[in-house]
């Protein structure tokens, strides 16, 4: 690990297993730098610490009963949009990543990374960077090629859209309104509404039996 100015780092950990808090807990406190500030098994508890307190980095697990670690996380990143948080999880999905990146993480790493993997995540986004582990990096990478890849072969003069347009057409395909969109992707609904204009103006259509008629002509459901 490269040698940083020397400055204590105030780490919460938000995890409802606690045997994964003391594990966490007994590998940082060997870490010089930093310190742990807070732990909570949940996110209303979570919550609730930092009305007394800001750490300046929070682990957060991603799932967890009652809030989820990417709800904990838009709530924390719009009261305080300065605390850095990274995603703590098991899952390499890349949907999840994408959600816990647009709600406000500054970073995402897997559970079973290594020690100095970890410790280096958290020391990066306690500078303000973002972090995204080994196998979160190849994970996206995969999608962005697979991306490219299905972009080569649409033919000629066919439109393209994009992953968030094309989540949101599979959805309002299935009668989803833009409030349980919003919900179901962890945007606005004027975000929502924004890609639905989009879809209805590359597909050139007004209405939704329409659009819904072009995508399925056209295999973009």
């Amino acid at each position: 690990m490269s040698e940083r100015e020397h400055k204590d780092i105030n780490v919460m950990i938000v995890d409802d297993h606690r045997i994964v808090i003391d594990g966490l807990k007994s590998i940082l406190v060997e870490e010089g730098d930093i310190k742990i500030s807070g732990e909570a098994e949940s996110g209303e508890e979570a919550l609730q610490l930092l009305q007394g307190h800001k750490p300046d980095v929070i682990l957060v697990d991603l799932h967890m009963p009652g809030m989820s670690g990417i709800e904990l996380t838009r709530k924390i990143y719009k009261k305080h949009p300065d605390i850095n948080i990274l995603m703590l999880t098991m899952n390499d999905e890349g949907t999840l990543i994408n959600q816990s990146i647009e709600a406000g993480a500054s970073g995402y790493i897997l559970k079973n990374s290594s020690t100095e993997e970890l410790l280096e995540a958290i020391h990066t986004v306690s500078e303000g960077k973002k972090y995204l582990s080994s196998k979160a990096q190849e994970v996206v990478m995969n999608s962005i090629f697979k991306h490219h890849d299905l972009i080569k072969d649409v033919e000629p003069g066919a439109i393209r859209l994009t992953q968030r347009e094309t989540e949101i057409l599979n959805l309002i395909a299935k009668e989803y309104t833009n409030e349980q969109i919003a919900e179901e992707l962890f945007i606005s609904e004027r975000t929502v509404e924004t890609h639905r204009k989009n879809l209805f103006t590359k597909t050139k259509t007004k209405t939704v039996v329409g659009l819904i008629k072009y995508a399925f002509q056209h295999g973009l459901i």
